[in-house]
Order: structure tokens, then C-alpha cells, then sequence
């Protein structure tokens, strides 16, 4: 049986696997994202609604990051 502690630490390391996904796919989206709009010619406020969807996603890695950060200096 693995410890309470090894759980934790494992749950810590799918939350990091999650934010990471989440980051590195957030920019690829918001990358593909400007550029569609720019080859579609899409008025401007839908490339700010693509910047502001992705600034929430990063504060949301963020906020998490520090969460994980937070929880494994406790330990």
C-alpha cells in the first residue's frame, strides 16, 4: 500500500500534468485562434474575446500553480 503521503504527492503531480496541458494548450489555441482571425478577417473584438479567454485560462494555471506550490511546502 503506498502512504498518505505518496498519495498527496501523486495528486499533486496530475494537478502539474493538468496545468501544464492547460497552459501549453491555451497559447496553441489562441495562437491558431489569431491567426484564423486575421485570415478570415474577423472584426477585432473577436481576437479580444480570444485574448481575455486565454488570459482566464493562464490566471487559472496561475492560481493553481500556486495552490501546488502552497501544498508542497507543507509537507
Amino acid at each position: 500500500m503506498t502512504s498518505d503521503q505518496d498519495r498527496k504527492q501523486q495528486a499533486q503531480a496530475r494537478q502539474g500534468r493538468m496545468v501544464a496541458l492547460v497552459m501549453a494548450g491555451t497559447v496553441l489555441v489562441w495562437m491558431a485562434a489569431q491567426w484564423l482571425g486575421g485570415e478570415l478577417g474577423l472584426p477585432a473584438r473577436y481576437a479580444f474575446l480570444f485574448d481575455f479567454a486565454a488570459l482566464a485560462a493562464l490566471l487559472w494555471a496561475l492560481v493553481v500553480t500556486y495552490q501546488i506550490w502552497r501544498n508542497s511546502r507543507e509537507n
